[in-house]
């Protein structure tokens, strides 16, 4: 059995696996938001409660939002700051007596897609969330690609690519520069490219989707905007990496045109004369970050 937990900012979701996949435990709890000891105490209590309902000893994963700093061994760059600086990875298998393994969430949600997803019959999978921020993983025949700095996939702090007139310098982003393509395909992108409706009030990224759907022609513009600028992102990862697949997922990954018009428009970027690389959507939708987290453990080890 697998155990899978997701640690997020404002909740904690725990999954248990049985050997084919299948769903055997699932719980979620919310976030002792600023406590490090007491998350802890939080992962501790999923994982015996995952293993009272299924009968048994589990493996555990868990993703992170951050990563594992190579250097020190410690979590960093995660936006739950409390777990910044601590040695995450020792204290749980410490309390829990056994190994654990981490990733970052973004590569949780790749493995997951890429091991019983939309993306399973890829050797190599790119995947992305696009919501608040813009997150990216990268699996390579069913293993994750970290890299000895611990940033393999982070395309989102790269600049956007052969940006225009009116996207230079691009917005200040949080990780101290301007112009990354999280500034341009997060939601605040999104809205941003929307800003020139004549609107009482700024519309969310969510309402601007639906307003899209709906055929309002404003909201249409600005959705063709965001595409325009997800295909020269993807254009970058595909020249690079040259992926099987790319699979999206968080809340913007809702917007139907995106499946459809990113791989009409990303061809004028790409260095070849076809594109064979899909773009999908993610099957197993919210789930895929602790689904993927229980798949970091790929073989039934002992605990």
């Amino acid at each position: 059995m697998r155990i899978g937990i997701d640690l997020g900012g404002t909740k904690i979701e725990a999954v248990a696996l049985a050997g084919d996949g299948t769903e055997l435990f699932r719980r979620r709890v919310d976030t002792p938001r600023g406590s490090y000891d007491g998350t802890i105490a939080a992962i501790t209590a999923l994982v015996s409660a995952a293993e009272h309902a299924a009968g048994e000893r589990g493996t555990v994963g868990i993703g992170i939002p951050g990563t594992i700093s190579p250097v020190s061994g410690r979590i960093k760059n995660a936006n739950s700051t409390w777990l910044n600086g601590r040695p995450l990875d020792a204290d749980l298998s410490r309390v829990l007596e056994r190994p654990v393994r981490l990733a970052n969430d973004a590569n949780c949600f790749a493995l997951s897609e890429a091991t019983d997803g939309a993306a399973a019959d890829g050797a190599v999978v790119f995947g992305v969330i696009i919501g608040t921020g813009t997150g990216g993983g990268v699996v390579v025949q069913r293993r994750v690609l970290v890299g000895p700095n611990a940033v393999a996939g982070e395309w989102g702090h790269n600049p956007l690519p052969w940006p225009k007139d009116d996207e230079r310098p691009g917005a200040p982003c949080y990780c101290g520069l301007r112009g990354c393509i999280e500034t341009f395909l997060s939601g605040a992108g999104l809205q941003r490219a929307d800003a020139g409706a004549a609107l009482s009030a700024p519309r969310s990224a969510a309402e601007i989707a639906r307003a899209a759907a709906a055929g309002e022609p404003q909201a249409t513009a600005a959705v063709e905007i965001y595409c325009e600028r997800f295909a020269r992102a993807l254009a970058t990862v595909i020249n690079l990496l040259d992926p099987d697949v790319i699979v999206l997922g968080g809340g913007l990954s809702n917007i139907e045109r995106l499946y459809t018009r990113v791989p009409e428009l990303w061809g004028e970027w790409i260095f070849s004369d076809a594109v064979a690389t899909r773009l999908v959507r993610a099957r197993h939708g919210d789930a895929s970050g602790v689904r993927g987290a229980a798949w970091l453990w790929d073989t039934e080890s002992p605990a």
